[in-house]
């Protein structure tokens, strides 16, 4: 038969859209054309599979004119996912497979010049989008690749080390028996809960622990604000511990955007990520971009935080790019001829000085910056920026007394239990976190007593708040009636709230 097909998936953002691989020899002059909108990668792909075919022993049609397709032709394919299956049509188009048996499986691999099968990027959305499909097809995916596309439930996936593997499986005549080469993956996630930094580390900031928890109740981002060595980057860095542990699809989820990233690692799974991106770091890299779409830091903290440290030093651009997701909980990426949608459900996490000297405001030291240094320097972040910031956290600094002589504080496990309950409070009442409601739901769920009610009018007045952050400091007060288990908000919870929204002026 000179015509075969063997069924592959090429990555369109966090889809995994399905791939036919055609390939068809003919009578002519010789030659290897890759045809399908196929980027540089898979057309180098010629040169590994034919090596790897020689290698092997295997017989390439040198006399024949190879055509192989890629359809749909209007969908871009990058990468060397698609050696195996090239491989594999051209022996089955040749006759030295049995076409028939490669109907039931999907294949993706990068090939060596010695036949050695090489991992490839997002087998997992590979196979989240196979079951989710609700298709019979099973996958034969590289050592490296299997395991962690066997962690979605109910799928089939082999692994295959080297081409021969899948060869022997799929050959004219009695399949091999499976070996060690050609193995079916079953993968169990790792035993035992997921471990982070101890938040009784940090010494005294009473008042910074206080609004970590707030924000990991209620789903809130925070601003921190301090002078150098107050404690800022600790306390970011065991705020994941804060939040309840991971079900498995949110596993699932982080995992996948870590797949696409080259990221994953079994080690890591159902451990909420913690992404800290250097403040050089780029639009595109904060947000995702490329092409292909590639997932950006704030998607790879899906489920997890993001850590912006040194706030006002990251590019503008960067950082007005993160008004959307902040909103939303997604970035679209829309390019002239594609456009690919990844999640960004991320707890931000923001740290600064308050003037460029990082002394403004510190009891033993003497700010040296004149006033108008500190303008610019805090006028670099925006105010709509602001505005989506739910929790402007002062961090002072601590006497070097004080620091050798505090007792270790609360632990980890102690606040995520006072957290866990507030957050299970407000999902039996509206069926999702406080910081994801929206327009009437805030009305509906936020029930102010009277004196309450007052006081935040009074707030927003005298400190000029926008409509979006009395939204936002209403779905604190929330917040904070759900850790005390009060069905409704009184002045209480309004005053603390609002100490949370005093803005950068607070640390002069």
């Amino acid at each position: 038969m000179s015509l075969a097909l063997v069924r592959s998936r090429a990555l369109l953002g966090l889809e995994a859209a399905r791939v036919e691989v055609e390939v068809h020899l003919a009578n002519g002059l010789p030659s290897f054309s890759l045809v399908g909108l196929a980027d540089v990668e898979v057309k180098e792909a010629r040169e590994r599979v034919r090596s790897a075919l020689q290698t092997c022993g295997l017989d390439f049609p040198h006399n024949k004119r190879i055509t192989v397709n890629l359809a749909p032709a209007d969908l871009p394919k990058d990468s060397g996912r698609f050696d195996l299956p090239i491989a594999l049509g051209i022996l089955a188009a040749s006759g030295q497979l049995d076409g028939a048996r490669l109907a039931d499986y999907e294949f993706a691999g990068e090939l060596s010049l010695s036949g050695e099968l090489r991992p490839v990027r997002g087998a997992l959305a590979m196979s989240l989008a196979l079951h989710g499909a609700g298709e019979g097809a099973q996958l034969v995916l590289p050592s490296g690749s299997a395991e962690e596309a066997a962690l979605v439930p109910g799928s089939r996936v082999w692994r295959a080390r080297h081409l021969m593997d899948v060869v022997g499986r799929f050959q004219n005549g009695e399949p091999a028996e499976p070996g060690e080469g050609w193995v079916r993956v079953e993968t169990r996630p790792p035993p035992g809960h997921a471990t982070y930094p101890d938040l009784s580390d940090v010494k005294g900031q009473g008042g910074a622990k206080r609004a970590l928890e707030i924000a990991a109740a209620g789903g809130h981002s925070v601003l921190l604000i301090g002078p150098p060595g107050s404690g800022k980057s600790m306390l970011a860095q065991r705020f994941a511990g804060l939040l309840p542990p991971m079900e498995v699809g949110e596993a699932l989820e982080s995992a996948a955007l870590a797949s696409l990233g080259g990221r994953f690692s079994l080690e890591r799974w159902s451990v909420r990520p913690t992404c800290s991106p250097h403040h050089s770091a780029s639009a595109v890299a904060l947000v995702g971009g490329g092409s292909p779409p590639r997932p950006g830091e704030i998607s790879l903290a899906h489920r997890g935080v993001l850590f912006l440290d040194e706030l006002p030093e990251f590019p503008r651009a960067a950082l007005e790019a993160l008004r959307e997701p902040l909103e939303t909980g997604h970035i679209t990426i829309a390019r002239a001829a594609r456009r690919a949608e990844f999640p960004a459900c991320f707890h931000l996490i923001a740290a600064m000085n308050p003037c460029p000297c990082g002394w403004l405001g510190a009891p033993h030291r003497n700010c040296r910056c004149a006033p108008d240094q500190i303008s610019r320097y805090q006028g670099k972040l925006s105010g709509p920026l602001l505005d989506r910031i739910d929790l402007h956290v002062e961090v002072p600094a601590i006497a070097p007394q004080e620091l050798l002589s505090a007792t270790a504080g609360e632990s980890t496990g102690q606040v995520r239990a006072r957290c866990i309950a507030a957050r299970n409070r407000a999902l039996v009442r509206q069926g999702k976190a406080n910081h994801e409601l929206q327009g009437a739901e805030v009305d509906q769920h936020v029930r102010l007593d009277p004196a309450a009610a007052a006081f935040v009018d009074h707030a927003a007045a005298r400190l000029a708040w926008s409509a979006r952050a009395t939204h936002r400091a209403l779905k604190v007060a929330r917040t904070i009636a759900d850790l005390c288990a009060c069905d409704r908000i009184e002045v209480a919870h309004v005053a603390e709230a609002v100490q949370h929204r005093r803005g950068l002026l607070a640390a002069q």
